[in-house]
């Protein structure tokens, strides 16, 4: 993996890169594309927390992770995770799937959070063994059908 790895805001500057990040053809019904996940950050201002990923110059992923939504609707069980992401078809591999967690990682704990969620695609095409092979469990809840996963964050 590179050594200049790191997230950035996604600006007027480099929207058509964010626009531009594609996962492969056999992937595209597993996670949203780019411009949907863009859309529901307009509409969940202080909610979402879109990035690129990006290695040197190149723009090699997005993601977009959540904090403190109240995932029931009562009140009373607000969660923060990983929304979504997406890695370009042909970056795949390079353990910027990795960095990218562990940047959302980084970011909850800075935040003061000690959990992180995510949901996946269920199925043998799905990521779920990537998500697992990072530490989540399955709480043994579904999300709109997808799995949903969680990682206790250590110090």
């Amino acid at each position: 993996m590179a050594s200049d790895l790191r997230l950035r805001d996604i600006t007027p500057g480099n929207l058509d890169a964010a626009l531009g990040v594609r996962v492969r053809p056999d992937q595209e019904h597993l996670v949203a594309p780019v411009v949907k996940s863009l859309a529901e950050a307009y509409v969940h201002p202080g909610v979402a927390w879109p990035r690129l990923i990006v290695d040197g110059e190149r723009t090699v992923g997005f993601l977009m992770a959540f904090f403190d939504v109240d995932w029931t609707g009562d009140g009373a069980d607000h969660r923060s995770g990983l929304w979504r992401l997406n890695i370009a078809e042909g970056e795949q591999g390079r353990g910027y799937g990795r960095f990218a967690v562990e940047a959302v990682a980084a970011e909850m704990r800075r935040r003061g959070g000690t959990r992180l969620f995510v949901t996946w695609h269920p199925g043998p095409d799905g990521p779920e063994d990537f998500y697992l092979g990072l530490g989540f469990r399955p709480t043994g809840e579904a999300s709109d059908g997808e799995t949903v996963g969680e990682l206790v964050l250590r110090g």
